[in-house]
Order: structure tokens, then C-alpha cells, then sequence
């Protein structure tokens, strides 16, 4: 089967298996996990902060962040297409009492800075106050657009000057850096804190991590606590993703490269809508435009000639590359595709 629903089904590879099998272990609520230390001093050298802190999940991650940023009834200003605004249960309304105030994403993922500033809340006692402006980079609806650093730094100047809080939700933050031919740091350096799965494309079995200053990673892991993510023996998970840190960070290119030949060839084959220039991560979106075919009719077909892709939308299809997809797979995909639409 070639699976393309989702980077989330990478299995761990077995250099991780055989660190899971050796891991050192403690209890992580206590700090005392010593392949978990491990794993977290080194997300925060990588990305440039003072402090990091693993968690079970991405939404566990923006969660948290929100929480230690953020109190109940104040707000955050975020994209409309925002994987936090739109797939993550409402969590930060739900649980934290914070209210999302939504902008429109270009194109590109990035906000219109005049509309970051526009939706700034006055201190007016009708309005809840605006705490936080949140990113998302490589940005998922957005056709897995890569945000630069230059944009990230506007972002930060807006905050700066009204006394917010910059975070980024960086689930694939390593697979942006790749596109963009910079550091994973550079990407964050604006941003008070960031966080990136291991468990996508850098095919850990489970976790992210939070990165940010040490006083906000303190507050962090309160939150994590609340959301019931204290961990007791978890260097089991944090060996994974050190080995995902080491080995897995600059591969992804492969996968930008096989997501490329994929929007090529879709390009190619009629009843098939796609624009190949937009794809430059490892996330690939595409219309079927043929008249009467739906898109979960075509992907139940695909799947029975080997093919697994994710239905988003009644004409629309994502396909996501990961390290368990090579060439041979994309091949293959297409070839089925080409026969499925004739």
C-alpha cells in the first residue's frame, strides 16, 4: 500500500525501535527522564530557545501554549485556515475560556500584517483583550506552504508593539526550513514560542515539543499537567524522537521532491486540477474536476490498486509524502490515478 493520507502514518524506523528497546528512564513529571532531558535540551538548542518541553501531541502542544499565554477570556488572533482553529476541537474555547479571532490566510499561509494590526482589540471593557498572534509554518490548508523568516519577524514587530505574544505552530516546522533552504532556528527566532511534531515527517511513533523562554516552559508544563500529559517513563518516546532529531531533519528534501513528481504528474492527467508550482513541502492538494466523480468515490477505487490519499472535501484530495514513500510508490499512484480517470 502506498500510504499518502497523512506523514502521521511513518512508523518508527528501526535505529528508533532499538533506542525505544535502550532507553534510559525516569519519571518525567518529577524532571527526572533522562532521555526526555535529553530530547528537550536539545529541541531547544535547535530551535534557539532557553527551554522545551515534550508533550503526547500537535494539538496538545498549541494547547498548552495557548494556555500559558493566554487566560480565560482573552484572545487570539489566528489564520481562518489555521490547523488550531479548525481541526483541534475548539480546545483553546473548551477548555481555556480563550476566544479565536480569525483572519483570513493568503495564499501563501501568511496573514495580511494591516489585518494582524486591525484586529488588535483596544482597552475597551466590552472586548476581551487580544494576548497572542499565532502562525502556522509549513501551513497545512495552504497547501503546505513554507513561511519564511522575514514574514515571522513582521509578525513579531506587530506584537512587540502592542505587548502580545508571538506563537507558531510549527508541526512541520523542519519540513518549511527544508523548502526554504534555512534552519529550523532562523524560522523561529521571531516567535516567543514555536512547537514541531516528531511523529510526521520526522516519523517518531508519538510526541511533540514546545520550545520558548524558561519562565513560559514553566508555565507550559502546568499546562500540560491540567491536560493530563505528565508522562511517567517517557524516555521510551523521547529516544524516538532523538533519533528523529539526528537522522530524519535532512532527508525531508526527498519527500519535497516526491511530493513535486507527484503534482507533475497530476498535472498531466485529465479530470485532474492541480497547480504544481504551489507545491513546495511535502503536501499536495488536488480537484477532481471530472463531471460525476467525487472525490471519495475516486480515493475508494484508488485504494483498492494500492493507493491510500485523504478526502478534504467533496472535490478535493490531499496527498502527503513521508519517508515510507519512494519514487516506485509515486509511480505507481499516478499510473493508477491515469488508469481510475480514463
Amino acid at each position: 500500500m502506498v500510504e499518502m493520507r497523512s506523514d502521521t502514518m511513518t512508523r518508527p524506523t528501526p535505529a528508533m525501535r532499538r533506542a525505544m528497546a535502550a532507553a534510559e528512564v525516569g519519571d518525567d513529571v518529577f524532571g527526572e527522564d533522562p532521555t526526555v532531558n535529553r530530547l528537550e535540551a536539545k529541541a531547544a538548542e535547535l530551535l534557539g530557545k532557553e527551554a522545551a518541553l515534550l508533550v503526547a501531541s500537535g494539538t496538545m502542544a498549541n494547547l498548552a501554549s495557548l494556555l500559558a499565554h493566554c487566560g480565560r477570556g482573552d484572545e487570539v488572533i489566528l489564520g481562518h485556515l489555521s490547523h488550531s482553529f479548525i481541526y483541534e476541537q475548539g480546545g483553546m474555547a473548551a477548555v481555556g475560556g480563550i476566544s479565536p479571532r480569525t483572519v483570513a490566510n493568503r495564499e501563501d499561509g501568511t496573514l495580511a500584517p494591516e489585518e494582524i494590526e486591525a484586529a488588535v482589540r483596544s482597552d475597551d471593557p466590552h472586548f476581551p483583550r487580544t494576548r497572542l498572534v499565532m502562525l502556522e509554518n509549513s501551513h497545512n490548508r495552504c497547501g503546505g506552504a513554507p513561511i519564511d523568516a522575514a514574514f515571522t519577524r513582521t509578525a513579531a514587530e506587530i506584537t512587540r508593539r502592542h505587548s502580545l505574544r508571538l506563537h507558531v505552530d510549527g508541526a512541520r516546522l523542519f519540513n518549511a526550513a527544508a523548502a526554504l533552504g534555512v534552519s529550523a532556528r532562523e524560522l523561529a527566532a521571531a516567535a516567543d514560542s514555536v512547537c514541531f511534531c516528531l511523529s510526521k515527517g520526522l516519523a517518531a511513533p508519538v510526541g511533540s515539543v514546545v520550545c520558548g523562554s524558561r519562565e513560559f516552559i514553566g508555565q507550559a508544563r502546568r499546562a500540560r499537567k491540567l491536560l493530563g500529559g505528565g508522562m511517567r517513563q517517557a524516555g521510551v518516546i523521547a529516544a524516538a524522537g532523538l533519533v528523529a532529531l539526528d537522522e530524519m531533519v535532512d532527508r525531508l528534501a526527498e519527500d519535497h521532491a516526491h511530493a513535486r513528481k507527484l503534482a507533475e504528474g497530476l498535472a498531466a492527467i485529465p479530470g485532474i486540477s492541480i497547480d504544481p508550482a504551489r507545491v513546495r513541502t511535502n503536501i499536495v492538494y488536488f480537484a477532481v474536476t471530472k463531471p460525476g466523480l467525487t472525490a471519495a468515490e475516486l480515493l475508494r477505487r484508488l485504494e483498492r490498486e494500492g493507493v491510500r490519499m485523504l478526502a478534504t472535501g467533496a472535490r478535493t484530495v490531499r496527498a502527503v509524502t513521508h519517508y515510507e514513500v519512494n519514487a516506485a510508490g509515486i509511480d505507481h499512484a499516478l499510473a493508477m490515478l491515469a488508469k481510475l480517470m480514463n
